[in-house]
């Protein structure tokens, strides 16, 4: 299950521009709700249940009824929407024998026109995260042009043996958000036989980083490049002498530095990419989880996670290399919200990099030796390079543009909704 997104996860406290356009926490009664399927063999038992509730008597319930095309559930008309201004939906569900919540518990808001027709695309209810036995699902959108009102539908999706049960609905008219702006320089440099590739590196962003920056990147690997020695010559712990290095910068600059080196845990050496926060602390690290072949040989292990970091900024993921060939990675930081996805790599293959932005709706930012050291947006625009040894590629991101896709609206929250982690994948050369 998915984390709410980091910069999300505030107090609804309520502010004068706020309004609560619907609310309803209490389910005795269910005036003003229809049930809803796209066909009546395919429509789910709905009831209103008593015993399940989280403070005022009842819930909406939806069983799948033992039905394999059970899909559907309750909705209800919400009138008096805006177009043009932003809404937060929030509401809270238990599950009961749902394989997988992600995709077979939804809401989602349908909105509509006065005569009502569709006006642009649902906005899935997508971020989502526990409060001990239910789930609290959250959106902030826009209502699409010439919306006038809004279908919000909660349904369960074949879900055969499953029962869902939804309280505490809250729909909020909002202040439109403040652009979430972030300056990103990402280092383009390659030392070539040096005793010091870090001091390399430090130097280069010395003179190249412009000021004001709010992200530092560096390229995978940093105190191995152009030193001609092996990984287990180069590993130290973290922290250790190269993070301390790289601390002072983010002191100096004021800004997170992220960048990739070999680390020492024991007996275990691992590809590692470390964040540094604005005061040079680490922020974080992540271990490379897919190694090449000769990575292997080199004598590293694979790391088994991939944590999501919150900075004073948005919420960051970090990648090495190789992990870009395969598209669980990325997927599993933007899931938990990541809003960018940082890339130190050594070489690699730019359509697939491309792919990762698109297909989860984030940034990416790279730094490289024989890939291009570049910044790419959520729909796979290159919106900075640095195209010579030593340079830089800087842009300001704002964080809280959205990215919609013709047809399918917001691709962030959309996938999340949409993906089906639930069905195996064959592993090749393996025989059933």
């Amino acid at each position: 299950m998915y984390r709410w997104l980091s910069l999300l996860l505030l107090p609804l406290t309520a502010t004068p521009a706020e309004h609560v356009v619907f609310t309803q926490s209490d389910f005795r009664e269910t005036a003003g709700w229809t049930t809803w399927s796209h066909r009546a063999d395919s429509l789910p038992r709905t009831f209103t249940e008593p015993r399940h509730s989280r403070g005022e008597p009842g819930s909406l319930a939806i069983s799948g009824d033992s039905n394999p095309a059970a899909y559907g559930g309750w909705e209800r008309q919400i009138p008096q929407i805006t177009a043009g201004r932003w809404y937060r939906a929030t509401a809270y569900y238990r599950a009961d024998a749902v394989p997988a919540e992600n995709w077979q518990a939804v809401s989602r808001l349908d909105w509509r026109q006065a005569n009502g027709q569709r006006a642009g695309e649902v906005d899935y209810l997508a971020w989502a995260t526990r409060d001990g036995a239910w789930t609290r699902l959250t959106i902030e959108a826009p209502a699409p042009p010439q919306a006038a009102a809004v279908r919000w539908q909660f349904y369960l999706a074949n879900a055969p043996q499953g029962t869902l049960y939804w309280d505490d609905l809250k729909l909020e008219e909002i202040p439109t958000p403040a652009p979430r702006l972030v300056k990103v320089s990402t280092i383009r440099r390659r030392p070539t036989r040096t005793p010091d590739p870090v001091g390399d590196f430090l130097a280069t962003a010395a003179t190249q980083v412009p000021a004001g920056t709010d992200l530092i990147v560096f390229p995978e690997g940093i105190t191995v490049i152009g030193t001609g020695k092996a990984y287990a010559d180069v590993v130290e712990t973290i922290p250790g002498p190269t993070t301390e290095r790289l601390g002072k910068l983010a002191r100096d600059r004021r800004a997170y530095v992220v960048a990739g080196l070999y680390e020492r845990e024991g007996k275990v050496l691992y590809n590692t990419a470390v964040l540094l926060d604005r005061q040079g602390q680490i922020a974080g690290r992540y271990r490379k989880v897919y190694l090449p072949a000769g990575e292997v040989e080199g004598g590293l292990t694979p790391g088994l996670s991939y944590p999501v970091f919150t900075t004073d900024f948005g919420t960051l993921g970090m990648l090495i290399c190789y992990d870009v060939f395969f598209p669980e990675p990325a997927r599993a930081l933007a899931s938990q919200g990541a809003d960018l996805i940082v890339l130190p790599i050594w070489g690699g293959d730019e359509t697939l990099a491309k792919a990762r932005a698109i297909e989860n709706g984030v940034h990416l930012i790279s730094s490289g030796y024989d890939y291009p050291t570049h910044i790419i947006n959520p729909v796979g625009e290159i919106l900075a390079q640095a195209p010579k040894d030593g340079t830089t590629a800087t842009v300001t991101l704002d964080l809280e543009r959205r990215y919609p896709a013709q047809y399918l609206g917001d691709v962030r929250t959309r996938r999340l909704k949409e993906s089906r982690p639930d069905v195996p994948v064959a592993i090749p050369g393996l025989r059933r």
